[in-house]
Order: structure tokens, then C-alpha cells, then sequence
């Protein structure tokens, strides 16, 4: 069907302010975080209602056309990049709190909501939502129940599919379905923890029923430096072998605090080779006695210096600039590629050593951030997208930090997803009838794949293309290290 037809159906059903059609509208939803794919839709809609959300996707049924559900465009897999012939379905002015009972400890809001929205909604009964991604100025939990976002303080209260109790959505058709339910538990499968961290491949979110968490009355972190990368990483898991888990375990190497230090003034030592940021919350004797313990575990571990935070303004500082690491590399470099692969945590210290020579290999530098308590990475790849090649081997570096998270008995995504960005890489760490079940899961919510078609499930067609470029000469890199 010729683009005009499809927009006019679209207008038909919608009101004409709800489609955007100009080259000019569309360029801003032309990606998402991951900028390097691009790609135009035919249309945007941006419904107001569930009903507009609803006529949207049933024209779409009818006609044939594919839709990618989009939220605030945080995203960094290309989850929400645009398909060429389909539209964008924005689900940014769907953006009410419903309402929050203080009793059952919920909220529940619409997707386009702003994370850090629900916080503050919630504070006036002393509670606040645990997720806390670093994008939560922003970030929409429409898009966070897509992707099972984080944060960090996911170690202690988990991703957003430990903290979501309902989801209600509507099928490619047009087709109502809820997921969960307000209680503790629902009858039948558990299909909630399907549609979570499904990259908007089986429904379309409408509303979710987030578990909210009574706020902490004490929080305080600690900082410790230390002069040698794998003695940081043997703290983390000298920490959790302790029996102590954390609000927050976080880790820095010395490129990320010198590229962070001067943007926000953390007050961070510049010459160690690695930070760790660990915080513990909960009542003050809790946190007295658990920080002591804390304190010990890294001065045992070889920390050269360990700094607790003494007021609330203090911890928040110390905090600021783990969560403005992404903005710092945008500082000192005019690209960068974020990536996002988990590994066992004895494995650290093994993946950071291998990252130094990667940056040898193909003359970029890495800085790293990331959820150190479960393992989850986030090398920053520093790159000018401007120098011929730079982008192609900053890709390449992110694909062989996949490949040995997968060597070293780890996963490609954490919370990032797999968007179109890792989709080669699924072909790696998962077998032919996975990936065949994969798709019968899919196949059972949306039929017609018209829902973010091309995304996060490879073809075996695409998996025999991963194959031939990433064996070289018959070897795959690190072949030294043992296949799990």
C-alpha cells in the first residue's frame, strides 16, 4: 500500500495533529541512544488515549504495516529505531500517574511516565520506586518494562521485573491483555515475566502496576580507591561472599573518574586505578553496623583509602558522578558506544584485563562504568564517527566484549536489550532451537510480526552471516579461554 494511503487510514482514525508526517517531525525519531542506526518511518502518531493507541494499531493490522513502539528514545540497543515502511507509535503523551495507594505499596501509571516521576510522586507517603536507571530523569517506565532496565541499586531491589505487578497492553490487532495481576501472585503461566524485557516485540504497554518500596530512613556510601583493577574486583566478591548485599555496588576505572571528576566535582581520587562506590541503607543502627563491616571487607580486600559519606548532600555527590558517566564521555570524545554484557563476578578482573589489550588492538579507549555487584558492564568506547573506520572498529571492540562475556559464562544484555545492536551476538550465545523457541513465544503473542519487526530475534540467515564475520582463520578470539 503507497505511504499516502497508510497515513490517510492513520488520520482517518486519529486526530490530525496526533500524525506527524514532515521530514522535519520525523528526523528526531529517526533513532534512539544508539545513534549509528538510523532510519525514517513513514509516520509518528502520538496518541493521547488507549483508545488512540487502540485505532492506531488496529488500522496498522488491517493494512499491513509495521509498528515500533517507542518511549523517551533513552534507549541504547536500537530498540526503537524505526522500521522504513512502518510508523513509530510514541507513547510519550500517555503520561499520567493513576494513582498510588499507600496501603498495597503501588502505583499505577501509564507508560509514558518518567521514572524519576514516580519517585517523586511517591514521596509524600514515604515511598519511592527501586529502579533506578541512570537515565531516570527521562526514561519512561513504558520503556523500562521493555528493556527490564536497572540501575544502580538493582543489586539489593532488583530490575524492573522484581518490582512490576501488572502489566495491561494491547496485541498488534488491537487485542487487550493483561499480565500479572495487583496481587502477590496470579493464576496460570507466568506470563509477566515474559512480556518484561520483551523490546516491544509481543504487546504494546498501556499501563503498568509498579511495587513501590518504603524510603530508607538512612542511606550512606562508601568510596574506596584502589591501585590495582583486579584487587577491586576481588573486593566485590569478597563483599558478597561476606554475606553483605549492598543498596549499591558500583565500579570506576581511572579514565571514567578523570573524564567524570571535572564535569561534576565528585571529590573523586584521580590516581587510583579503580573506585568502588558501596552503599548501604536501611535504619541508622543497620547502617552503622553494615558500613562497618563494609569498611573492613576493602581494607582486607587492599582498598588505599576508603571515604563514607557523613551527610545526605555528601552521598548524592559522591553518587553524581557514576550517574553522569554517560554525559562525561560525551565531553572528551565526539562519539561513544555504550555497551552492556554480565559476567560472573570472579570474572571481572579477567574481562577488564582482556578490555586493556582490545584497546591496543584497535586504538580506542574504553572507559568503564557498571554494576559491579552483579556483574553487569558498561564500557564506554570512545570513537569519532567522523574518522573513516573509527566506527566500524568501536563496533567490532563492543562485539568482542560480547563474545567473551558469553566465554566467560556470562550473557550478551543486562538491561540494555538486544534491539537491532546485539542481534548478530544472539546468534553466538544462543542454539538454533532456542532461538526456534524464542520465536514461537513471539509467534504466539503477535502472528504477524508487525510489533518492532527485525529486532532482537535473529534469522538463521543472519546467524550464518554473524558466523562467517566473526571466525577468523578458523579461530574465534580468545580462543584460549574456556567455552562454557
Amino acid at each position: 500500500m503507497p505511504p499516502h494511503a497508510i497515513i490517510a487510514a492513520l488520520q482517518g482514525v486519529l486526530p490530525l495533529a496526533a500524525v506527524l508526517t514532515e521530514p522535519a517531525q520525523l528526523a528526531p525519531y529517526e533513532c534512539d541512544g544508539l545513534s549509528a542506526l538510523r532510519e525514517r518511518p513513514l509516520a509518528v502518531v502520538l496518541p493521547r488515549t488507549v483508545s488512540e493507541v487502540r485505532a492506531a494499531l488496529v488500522a496498522c493490522h488491517h493494512l499491513g504495516v509495521p509498528v515500533v513502539a517507542r518511549g523517551a528514545g533513552t534507549g541504547l540497543s536500537g530498540g526503537a529505531t524505526p522500521h522504513a515502511q512502518g510508523i513509530v507509535l510514541s507513547l510519550a503523551r500517555l503520561n499520567r500517574v493513576l494513582s498510588i495507594d499507600p496501603l498495597t505499596q503501588t502505583a499505577c501509571v501509564e507508560p509514558g511516565v518518567r521514572n524519576l516521576a514516580v519517585s517523586e510522586a511517591a514521596a509524600a507517603f514515604g515511598l519511592y520506586y527501586a529502579p533506578d536507571p541512570s537515565s531516570q530523569i527521562a526514561c519512561t517506565i513504558g520503556g523500562n518494562v521493555a528493556e527490564n532496565s536497572g540501575g544502580v541499586h538493582c543489586l539489593k531491589y532488583g530490575l524492573t521485573v522484581h518490582n512490576v505487578r501488572r502489566v495491561t497492553g494491547l496485541l498488534s490487532d488491537g487485542t487487550a491483555v493483561t499480565l500479572g495481576s495487583g496481587g502477590l501472585d496470579s493464576p496460570g503461566l507466568d506470563l509477566l515475566a515474559v512480556g518484561i524485557g520483551s523490546e516491544g516485540l509481543l504487546l504494546v504497554v498501556t499501563e503498568v502496576l509498579l511495587q513501590l518500596k518504603p524510603r530508607p530512613p538512612v542511606a550512606q556510601v562508601a568510596m574506596a580507591s584502589f591501585d590495582d583493577l583486579g584487587r577491586a574486583c576481588q573486593a566485590v566478591a569478597d563483599i558478597i561472599a561476606a554475606g553483605i548485599i549492598p543498596a549499591g555496588l558500583e565500579m570506576m576505572d581511572r579514565q571514567a573518574t578523570r573524564a567524570v571528576e571535572p564535569f561534576v566535582n565528585a571529590g573523586y581520587d584521580l590516581e587510583a586505578m579503580a573506585l568502588l562506590l558501596v552503599e548501604a541503607d536501611g535504619t541508622p543502627e543497620e547502617v552503622t553496623e553494615e558500613m562497618a563491616r563494609i569498611d573492613a571487607v576493602l581494607r582486607a580486600a587492599g582498598a588505599t583509602a576508603v571515604t563514607v559519606s557523613q551527610s545526605e548532600a555528601e552521598r548524592l555527590r559522591l553518587w553524581s558522578g557514576r550517574k553522569n558517566a554517560f554525559p562525561a564521555a560525551g565531553r572528551i570524545s565526539p562519539d561513544y558506544y555504550c555497551m552492556d554484557g554480565t559476567l560472573p563476578r570472579k570474572q571481572l578482573g579477567a574481562m577488564l584485563a582482556a578490555m586493556t589489550g582490545m584497546e591496543a588492538r584497535y586504538g580506542l579507549r574504553c572507559m568503564n562504568v557498571f554494576h559491579a555487584g552483579d556483574g553487569n558492564l558498561h564500557p564506554l568506547i570512545l570513537f569519532d564517527a567522523n574518522m573513516p573506520g573509527e566506527w566500524a572498529r568501536a563496533e567490532a571492540f563492543g562485539a568482542e566484549i560480547l563474545s567473551l562475556c558469553v566465554r566467560l559464562g556470562g550473557t550478551i544484555t543486562g538491561e540494555h536489550g538486544v534491539g537491532l545492536e546485539k542481534i548478530g551476538s544472539m546468534c553466538e550465545q544462543f542454539t538454533p532451537e532456542e532461538r526456534a523457541a524464542f520465536f514461537a513465544v513471539r509467534n504466539a503473542f503477535d502472528p504477524t510480526a508487525r510489533l518492532n519487526p527485525g529486532k532482537a530475534l535473529p534469522t538463521l540467515a543472519r546467524c550464518a552471516e554473524f558466523g562467517r564475520q566473526h571466525v577468523h582463520a578458523g579461530q574465534l578470539p580468545h580462543a584460549d579461554l574456556p567455552r562454557f
